[in-house]
C-alpha cells in the first residue's frame, strides 16, 4: 500500500462467507455507527429528504449548518411541501446548492399528494416510479424506512466493493456499474438489511476512505482482497478545473431598493434571484465593488461585482426592484448572497 501500514492479507472471500461478512459488518456498526436524525426514524419522508440532501453534499454542511432541521421543521410531510410555492421551497434550501434536487423533492411531493393520497407509497416500484428518485435513492428508502432488502451502491459503498473484490476495471462505465450492484444484491441480507446497508455506508465514510483507509482496523480485512486500497476505485481521470468570470452590478436606487434578476428556465439556479449579469464590456468604466471566487463542480468562478449609480430608465427583462426588507425571504444563490451582504455591509 502506498501510504500507511501495510493492508493485511484476506483470508475469506464476501461471497463465499456471506453470513460472517455480514455479521462482521453489522456488529461493527452497532457500536461505530453514527446518530443521525434520520437514522432514528422509519418514515420515509425524512429519510428521503435526507438522501436527496445528501446528494453531492456532505453530511458536516447538512446537518452542522442545521439544513435538514429547517427543512424538515418547515415541511414535516409531503404534503407540506406539495403545498408551498417553489420561491419558499428555493428559500429554503438556500445554502445546499444544487437546487434542481430541491424541484425533483418538489415533484416527488406532489406526486405523492396526488397520485397516493399524500400517504408515503410502500412498494419499491412505486417509489422508484416517483419523480426524480434514481435506483440508488428508491433502495435507501425502502430499505431504511420499510427494512426491505433493496441493494444500495453510493460513490462509499462502490469505494468499499471495488477493494473488496479488487475490481481492476473502471466503475464509471456501464459494466463497471453493473458489476458494483450485482455484488451489492448479492450481499444485501434478507434479515435486517437496513442495519447492513447502513453499515456498508457508513464504512467507507469512517474506515474505508477515499485517501486514507484504515485498513488495520477495518471489520472487514480478512474479506479485503485487495493489496493497494489507495489506487482503488478506478474511474476516468477528473475533468481539469475550468476558470470563469462573472461580471455583475450592484445598483441601489433613491428608495435603497436593490436591482436582481431572476434566473430563467433551463438555466443553472433557475428561477433564484441574482445580481443582474452584464458583458465585461458593459462593465468596463464602472469602479469595482468587490471580488470574490467560489467553486461550483469543476468550475474556479471569480465574481467581479460593479457599482452602478446611472439608474437605468427601464429595467431589462426578468429583472425587478426590490426593497432591502425584502432580500431575507428571496431565494438567492449563496455566492450572491455573500456578495450582497458585504457590500451593504462595506
Amino acid at each position: 500500500m502506498p501510504n500507511g501500514p501495510q493492508k493485511p492479507p484476506a483470508k475469506k472471500h464476501p461471497l463465499q462467507h456471506k453470513r460472517a461478512f455480514q455479521t462482521a459488518l453489522v456488529q461493527w456498526f452497532e457500536t461505530k455507527g453514527k446518530d443521525y436524525p434520520w437514522r432514528r426514524t422509519t418514515d420515509p419522508w425524512p429519510i428521503l429528504v435526507s438522501e436527496i440532501m445528501l446528494q453531492q453534499t456532505q453530511v458536516a454542511t447538512v446537518l452542522g449548518k442545521g439544513h435538514y432541521t429547517r427543512f424538515m421543521a418547515l415541511y414535516p410531510t409531503p404534503r407540506d411541501m406539495a403545498e408551498a410555492a417553489e420561491q419558499e421551497i428555493l428559500k429554503a434550501w438556500e445554502g445546499l446548492g444544487y437546487y434542481r434536487r430541491a424541484r425533483n423533492l418538489h415533484a416527488a411531493a406532489k406526486a405523492i399528494t396526488r397520485d397516493h393520497r399524500g400517504i408515503f407509497p410502500r412498494k419499491y416500484e412505486e417509489i422508484r416510479a416517483l419523480p426524480g428518485i434514481g435506483q440508488y435513492t428508491a433502495g435507501a428508502v425502502a430499505s431504511f424506512a420499510y427494512n426491505e432488502a433493496q441493494p444500495i451502491v453510493d460513490a462509499n459503498v462502490a469505494r468499499v466493493f471495488s477493494r473488496l473484490f479488487d475490481f481492476q476495471e473502471r466503475i464509471d462505465t456501464s459494466a463497471g456499474n453493473k458489476q458494483l450492484w450485482k455484488w451489492a444484491t448479492e450481499l444485501v441480507p434478507a434479515e435486517n438489511p437496513r442495519a447492513f446497508n447502513s453499515a456498508i455506508m457508513e464504512l467507507g465514510q469512517q474506515q474505508c476512505s477515499n485517501k486514507s483507509p484504515n485498513c488495520t482496523t477495518c471489520p472487514l480485512r480478512r474479506f479485503c482482497h485487495c493489496s493497494e486500497p489507495t489506487t482503488l476505485p478506478i474511474k476516468k481521470s477528473a475533468a481539469k478545473v475550468t476558470r470563469v468570470d462573472e461580471f455583475a452590478l450592484f445598483t441601489q436606487d433613491s428608495h435603497g431598493r436593490i436591482l436582481l434578476q431572476q434566473v430563467q428556465k433551463g438555466e443553472r439556479r433557475e428561477g433564484m434571484w441574482s445580481l443582474p449579469r452584464r458583458e465585461h464590456a458593459e462593465t468596463l468604466d464602472l469602479p469595482l465593488a468587490l471580488k470574490t471566487t467560489y467553486a461550483i463542480t469543476r468550475y474556479q468562478v471569480t465574481l467581479r461585482v460593479y457599482a452602478d449609480s446611472n439608474m437605468p430608465r427601464s429595467t431589462r427583462q426578468h429583472e425587478s426592484w426590490h426593497l432591502l426588507d425584502d432580500l431575507e425571504s428571496l431565494p438567492m444563490p449563496s455566492p450572491d448572497r455573500r456578495a450582497l451582504e458585504s457590500i451593504l455591509e462595506g
